[in-house]
């Protein structure tokens, strides 16, 4: 059977994140999104089993094939990036990680009106300035949070950021910090964002200690993924 250790993994991390909550005291829930990306449906499978009913993906096609392959109730989240020309394909994803910015905002608000259902999304921030990733920029999301009250083909649930790899505590802190900052300009303008998606296998601690209410992890559960 594959995976045999996640549940081990699963109440290792479990543990973790209870005692980096009490550290950072946000007192905010946490929900694992388990990233199975690259693993075949054995991966949601053995999630769901292990007591987790949330999985990431990071492509829409992989997942549109993945998903008729696995029988349990998953909620499935998209933490790739999106193609505009792939909107119409979101639908069956629980959670849209990253909008990363005000052109694709605009393509997903038109196919959440033409569904008569807002899509349910996270606003990705580039808190970090790192070029090799997409994400608003910090300095012009207020305005964005303003502007996106007006799409009515949405509901900003919250933000998503990536911390560079292998950064420091204290960079790390920084990116995450930014984040949040960044959720409260939209709670300010009136959406409800309560989400912040941050952290990863090396890192959600730190993330959760600075509020992460979704991380997203794969190593950690599944180990190495084969190159």
């Amino acid at each position: 059977m594959p995976f045999q250790d996640l549940p081990d993994r699963l109440a290792e991390v479990w543990s973790n994140i209870e005692d980096a909550r009490q550290r950072g005291g946000h007192a905010q829930q946490v929900t694992v999104v388990a990233v199975t990306k690259t693993y075949g449906p054995d991966a949601p499978t053995a999630a769901w089993r292990a007591g987790l009913a949330d999985v990431g993906e990071n492509r829409v096609q992989e997942a549109l094939g993945k998903m008729p392959l696995v029988a349990e109730p998953l909620r499935w989240h998209l933490i790739g990036h999106v193609q505009r020309n792939k909107v119409k394909q979101l639908d069956p994803f629980h959670l849209v990680h990253s909008m990363d910015s005000a052109r694709l905002a605009d393509a997903l608000d038109a196919h959440g009106r033409a569904r008569a259902k807002p899509l349910d999304v996270l606003a990705q921030v580039n808190v970090s300035g790192e070029e090799s990733k997409g994400g608003y920029e910090p300095s012009m999301f207020e305005r964005e949070a303003e502007r996106l009250r007006g799409l009515d083909g949405l509901v900003v649930r919250g933000v998503m950021t990536m911390a560079p790899l292998d950064a420091d505590e204290s960079t790390l802190r920084a990116v995450f910090t930014g984040a949040r900052r960044c959720r409260d300009h939209l709670r300010a303008a009136g959406h409800p964002a309560t989400e912040l998606s941050m952290g990863m296998s090396g890192d959600y601690e730190v993330a959760v200690e600075e509020g992460a209410t979704l991380v997203r992890l794969g190593t950690v559960l599944f180990g190495a993924r084969a190159t």
